[in-house]
């Protein structure tokens, strides 16, 4: 299966994501928003994004692992983050790639403040999407 990722000319350059990926036709995973929730059902550092990351990049892994993918096959993301300050969206953005789900953030993304999350003390979740390989 061959993923391709592309920025066309006469669009702005990126922080490392693609504005365009292409899947062949085939299976496809939709991961529900992933929170900072633990094994146990415990949001995970209420107020702190960064250890919130950190559970959410575990958790994605995790979901990718049980359908036989991985950070290369995710085909699109969205990051939303409960805050309108551009220095902990990008924070946020950043420490996602610092992990082993990093690859998955070349692809087609998007990063969203938002007013609220589901949970009381969460500040970020994740959408993943991933073509599954053959």
């Amino acid at each position: 299966m061959t993923i391709s990722r592309l920025n066309p000319d006469g669009l702005h350059p990126t922080p490392g994501y693609h504005h365009v990926t292409v899947a062949p036709a085939g299976r496809t995973a939709y991961l529900a928003g992933q929170c900072p929730i633990d094994h146990s059902g415990t949001v995970v550092g209420p107020g702190d994004p960064g250890e919130q990351v950190d559970q959410i990049a575990t958790n994605a892994l995790a979901a990718l692992s049980a359908v036989g993918a991985s950070p290369e096959h995710v085909v699109r993301t969205v990051i939303c983050v409960a805050t309108d300050d551009t220095a902990v969206l990008g924070g946020v953005w950043r420490r996602f790639q610092q992990f082993p789900i990093g690859p998955a953030f070349s692809t087609a993304s998007t990063l969203l403040g938002v007013a609220a999350l589901g949970f009381p003390g969460q500040l970020v979740e994740l959408d993943v999407t991933a073509a599954l390989p053959d």
